[in-house]
Parts: structure tokens; C-alpha cells; sequence
């Protein structure tokens, strides 16, 4: 294989990759929070490298890149394919939160001081990579539940998501109490073999 054709191969990996990136921030501009999921695991890591250069401190860094991914999930479709690449409009995103973040006051608090004002701030609403996790496991959920048959799907999400007893689904589905519980049981079983593999 020449150096030319080599380039060239090259130069289309990075544009299938491109591309690539460029359909899941269309789908996080929907609100797919799979493409979201998806998209962190492709770009994470080289992002995180970004922003530890820059800010040369673990826990900022993973700061900053918490925020980022809140960013780029609120403003996929401010996205344009025209304009740059997707990794290059990632970047950048973080690139200037990182240097908005060395520019702040750096008042740092230690001690009785940090304890105080970490109190003050503490809420118990779930931070962004705990949402993260929650809408990738929600998103699990959801393709698991689709591959469920209708009556297994339908008894389950009654029975979890609506509160019913089997006798109430039974009276609900006009079935027969055992069947709905087989149903139950059955799909509980697939549910919990495909999260497993998921």
C-alpha cells in the first residue's frame, strides 16, 4: 500500500469518526439520552486530557468536564456541521471553561472554614455524572422493556411504575391471576438477563 492511499484511508477514519460523533450530538439535540451515553464514552476521556492540561489539577478538571458534558448536552443543537468538526467543538467548549475556571477568584477555603461553607452548599439533588449514570441506566431500562413480549411489558410497567398487586393487574388486564404473575416472573427474568449484559 503506497503513502498516498495509506493518508487517505486515514483521512476517511476520521471523517467516519467525525461523522459519527456529528449523528449522536444531533440525537442529544432530541434529547437521546443513549447518544448522550454514547457520546461521553467515545470523547470523555480525550476531553478529560484537555482540561487536565490546561488546569494541571485532577479535581478540576474533573470539574470543569462535569460541566461541560451539561453544556454540550444543553446546546447540541447549537452544533453546526459547517462550521467545525464535533470533537473540535467539544474542545472548545472545554478549552474555555477551563480558562474561565483558572481566571475565578482563587479563594480557596480550608478547615472549619471549607466544612462550613461545604454545608452551606450541600443539596441532595444528584450532581451531573450521577444524572449521567441515572439517564444511561433509564436508557437501558427502556431497550430492555422494548424487547419484552407486550403482555410481559405492559403487566411489568403496571405492576413497578403504576403500584398495582397481581390481583389488581389480573382484574386490570381481565386475566387470569397465574398468568399474570408468569407474565411478572417471566419478564422480570429477561428483564434482569438483558440489564446484566447491557
Amino acid at each position: 500500500m503506497s503513502e498516498e492511499s495509506g493518508r487517505s484511508g486515514d483521512r476517511e477514519v476520521v471523517r467516519a469518526a467525525a461523522d459519527a460523533l456529528a449523528a449522536l450530538l444531533a440525537q442529544c439535540a432530541l434529547k437521546n439520552q443513549r447518544a448522550f451515553g454514547d457520546l461521553y464514552q467515545l470523547t470523555s476521556s480525550k476531553l478529560y486530557g484537555v482540561a487536565l492540561r490546561i488546569l494541571r489539577r485532577q479535581d478540576w478538571a474533573e470539574e470543569v468536564l462535569q460541566e461541560c458534558y451539561v453544556n454540550i448536552w444543553n446546546h447540541a443543537g447549537d452544533y453546526a456541521v459547517a462550521k467545525s468538526a464535533p470533537l473540535t467543538w467539544m474542545t472548545s467548549i472545554v478549552r474555555n471553561r477551563c480558562l474561565d475556571w483558572l481566571r475565578r477568584p482563587q479563594t480557596e477555603a480550608t478547615g472549619a472554614e471549607y466544612d462550613i461553607a461545604v454545608e452551606a452548599w450541600q443539596d441532595d439533588a444528584p450532581g451531573p455524572m450521577a444524572q449521567l449514570v441515572a439517564a444511561s441506566e433509564s436508557a437501558a431500562l427502556a431497550r430492555c422493556l422494548q424487547q419484552l413480549e407486550a403482555k410481559q411489558r405492559q403487566s411489568i410497567m403496571l405492576a413497578f411504575f403504576h403500584g398495582m398487586s397481581h390481583s389488581e393487574l389480573a382484574g386490570h388486564m381481565k386475566q387470569p391471576l397465574g398468568t399474570v404473575k408468569t407474565w411478572v416472573r417471566r419478564g422480570l427474568e429477561r428483564l434482569k438477563g438483558c440489564l446484566s449484559g447491557a
